[in-house]
């Protein structure tokens, strides 16, 4: 029989219950929100899920602020979403602002509710960013077997494969993960990597389209093509730039394509870091009405 996940949407009236007394139990995440801020929607449903993979771990109550004031008002919650963490009938941790699954789950593991094959993907990932690639790849594989059902271990291991350029056993194992895995934020992402990383693969190497720019700093192709190389390598900022630069200089250049490419980098980027993502969306609009 499967565990039940504890959610549940508390008033004034049910608040000492589903959350002071049970906080002497469990950890209780209650999130502040209203259904008018998709934020606060988009976390609430972040945390449903998470209780869901840890049922029985932490508590999740949900309080509507249009229909709980004065909760609100107890609380001096100022900014929607609120998380306020309850542990021994106390506040002892409050997070403002939209959380996203990495901080979610490292808030979590701090209260004790995470899985061991995750902290073994983060000490894969160090070892990944370290230069040590291989003890990462081990690491991984071992986590998997620990863990099978985690399908975010079998997504790193894709994403140290693009890193290492073996993006055909990138594609394979991507391949061979459930659709509803691919459709996820970090699903998302990868396929996005992988697409330009392939694309990249295929262009003139990086030395040769520096020094192409050095000499014909406007030479579409090579802006073009640079800005596929860099996307490549995760330099965002830099890859779109010269994306930007393309359509400035000739929108219907390649059929229109550098705008395409800016828009589908902005897609990408979007669930790591929105703030990045708003900033090509301001400047794909300002591109549009100039």
């Amino acid at each position: 029989m499967e565990k039940e996940a504890y959610i549940f949407e508390v008033s004034k009236e049910s608040f000492g219950k589903y959350v002071h007394l049970n906080s002497y139990k469990l950890p209780v995440l209650v999130e502040f929100l209203s259904g008018w801020s998709d934020p606060a929607v988009l976390m609430s449903d972040l945390f449903s899920t998470l209780a869901k993979e840890f049922p029985q771990a932490f508590i999740f109550a949900k309080v509507d602020i249009d229909e709980q004031p004065d909760l609100v008002e107890e609380y001096n919650v100022k900014n929607i979403p609120t998380l306020l963490v309850f542990k021994d009938g106390k506040v002892v941790r409050i997070e403002e602002g939209q959380l996203q699954e990495v901080e979610a789950r490292r808030l979590l593991k701090e209260f004790g509710v995470f899985r061991e094959s995750d902290a073994m993907r983060e000490q894969a990932r160090d070892k990944h960013l370290s230069g040590d690639t291989s003890a990462a790849i081990i690491l991984l594989t071992e986590a998997i077997q620990l863990d099978p059902g985690n399908t975010r271990i079998a997504m790193d291991m894709v994403q140290v494969f693009i890193d290492i350029s073996e993006l055909e056993q990138a594609r394979d194992l991507f391949s061979r993960l459930p659709e509803s895995v691919k459709e996820t934020d970090m699903g998302k992402a990868l396929t996005g990597q992988l697409v330009f990383a392939e694309m990249a693969a295929k262009l003139p190497p990086l030395a040769r389209l520096q020094d192409t720019l050095a000499n014909s700093p406007d030479d579409l192709d090579a802006n073009f093509d640079m800005g596929i190389r860099l996307v490549s390598l995760y330099q965002y900022e830099d890859a779109m730039n010269h994306l930007f630069k393309v359509v400035n200089l000739d929108p219907t250049h390649r059929d229109g394509a550098a705008r395409e490419m800016a828009i589908a980098v902005t897609n990408m980027v979007a669930p790591i870091n929105n703030d990045m993502a708003q900033e090509f969306r301001r400047r794909l609009a300002n591109s549009l009405s100039a």
